[in-house]
């Protein structure tokens, strides 16, 4: 790619944890990590205090409550709707401790899946876009759209054990989003001001980083149940069930945040 490129006010890169790749001679492309139970506590406070020593100004948090619930509620949309039908679809949540860690990750503007402590229990879903852009959920959507090359329950033309040097389209943004089991997302919003991303440096990058738990993307497991939805919910929901989703009974943390 050449500077000239960067010029272009929609262009965007997205990776995700597990599996990453960047398409051939494309503007736009997309790729992702698969995620765990964040339940290492001893490797969450290493980070955190890790994280304490950087300068000030690049630990300054910047998200705002209408992208929140603009992510939050694009995930449950698309989960919602999940062609076959899932019969063992959670409902989605925020989660303060997973958009913290999105938080210190997207402060150091690396164009890379991190930290490697804690990509052993969190997924993670990236994306990178330079110039103007109307809403956060154009960094969101290009991880659904890779729908269109996916098959369920395994992917038909992209490959999640592809790594970086492999090319072509891949599913694992996707299938992340949609996995069943990953209840809780959490993420941030960091402005890069000059962010080396695959050997060009991009002006006034914005970042977006998300984090998922428990983990998914396990290869060789389809992200959810075909069935009746909510005829295959966890006993923790209580029979409870909203959009063809598990939905928790009682108040959520989604709730209780956004008081």
């Amino acid at each position: 790619m050449n500077e000239n490129c960067f010029a272009i006010d929609i262009l965007l890169l997205c990776i995700s944890c597990g599996a990453s790749a960047l398409a051939a001679y494309k503007p736009s492309t997309s790729s992702t990590l698969p995620v765990t139970n964040f339940t290492d506590i001893g490797s969450a406070m290493k980070f955190r205090a890790e994280a304490a020593s950087l300068p000030k100004t690049r630990r300054k948090r910047y998200i705002s409550q209408n992208d929140m619930l603009a992510i939050l509620d694009y995930h449950n949309k698309v989960r919602g709707k999940v062609f076959p039908p899932a019969s063992n679809m959670e409902y989605m949540v925020w989660d303060e401790t997973l958009a913290k860690t999105a938080e210190d990750w997207a402060a150091t503007c690396l164009w890379e899946h991190g930290p490697r402590s804690l990509l052993r229990f969190l997924g993670q879903n990236l994306s990178v876009r330079t110039g103007r852009y109307r809403s956060i959920l154009q960094l969101v959507k290009p991880w659904y759209d890779e729908v269109k090359d996916y098959s369920f329950p395994y992917p038909r033309d992209c490959n999640p054990r592809c790594p970086l040097k492999c090319y072509g389209p891949m599913c694992t943004h996707y299938t992340q989003m949609v996995w069943a089991t990953s209840n809780k997302v959490g993420c941030a919003i960091s402005t890069c001001h000059n962010m080396n991303v695959w050997g060009s440096v991009w002006k006034r990058a914005t970042y977006l980083v998300c984090n998922y738990s428990p983990k998914g993307n396990w290869i060789g497991e389809a992200p959810y149940k075909v069935g009746v939805p909510c005829s295959m919910c966890p006993p923790s929901y209580g029979g409870s069930c909203s959009n063809n989703m598990c939905f928790p009974a009682v108040n959520s943390n989604y709730l209780h945040w956004f008081k």
